[in-house]
């Protein structure tokens, strides 16, 4: 595996337990506000997160490559209200994305066409994670601020389970 690859997946490692490490930040910022369908739905992305991390570690492994764990980053975000959490999960996801993208364009450059197959999983995962995150937000500006809306919003995140990754390596 061409050097750069290999440094950017250990590095996109990293990054995704920190997603997880945020996203339980975050699970817990709605759990001290009351608001356990937020946090179901925080702790089921912090499931995936995780999950991402570890397909990532495995695939690391079946190349042959040395995974190499760096310290998690405590989250430092200000959480003040529960839209600012929204748009900087959203923002989050972006940002994991444009890493993906890194990877995957380093893949192509070094002709590692396992590892852009391997990716494409992720591409499209991102993808919707922000489709996701972006819907979120919007039903928060609309019913947020009206308690019965808010209410049943929580309600409805309350409702989402985990499913693991359907990739298999």
């Amino acid at each position: 595996m061409d050097k750069k690859v290999r440094d950017l997946m250990n590095a996109q490692i990293n990054a995704e337990f920190y997603s997880a490490y945020l996203y339980l930040d975050f699970a817990n910022y709605f759990a001290d506000a009351g608001l356990a369908g937020f946090q179901n739905w925080y702790m089921v992305q912090l499931q995936e997160e995780r999950d991402h991390a570890m397909l990532m570690l495995k695939f690391l492994q079946l190349k042959g490559e040395h995974v190499d764990l760096e310290a998690i980053a405590k989250p430092d975000k200000d959480l003040s209200s529960a839209l600012d959490v929204l748009k900087m999960g959203l923002a989050h996801e972006q940002y994991v994305s444009q890493l993906i993208n890194d990877i995957y364009a380093a893949a192509q450059e070094a002709k590692d066409f396992g590892t852009t197959q391997f990716l494409d999983w992720f591409v499209k995962e991102q993808v919707e994670e922000e489709d996701t995150a972006g819907s979120l937000i919007k039903k928060m500006e609309l019913f947020g601020s009206d308690p019965r809306g808010l209410y049943l919003l929580d309600q409805e995140l309350a409702a989402r389970v985990y499913t693991a990754p359907s990739l298999v390596l």
